[in-house]
């Protein structure tokens, strides 16, 4: 559970990194759903670590 946000950070670069790398992507669907949705779970993420840990160390 203390590194569910740090899994959701990394999950996200792995989204962003894939929509950038990988050349079938831009066939498959529209780049702009991969991109948005990297950003969104990289925002989540790190809400979420923050949420986290302040309510483990209180």
């Amino acid at each position: 559970m203390k590194n569910l946000g740090i899994i959701l950070i990394i999950v996200g670069a792995l989204m962003l990194i894939l929509c950038a790398l990988v050349p079938f992507m831009a066939d498959m669907a529209d780049q702009n759903w991969y991109t948005w949705g990297g950003v969104f779970v990289i925002i989540a993420g790190l809400i979420t670590h923050i949420v986290v840990n302040k309510k483990v160390t209180d």
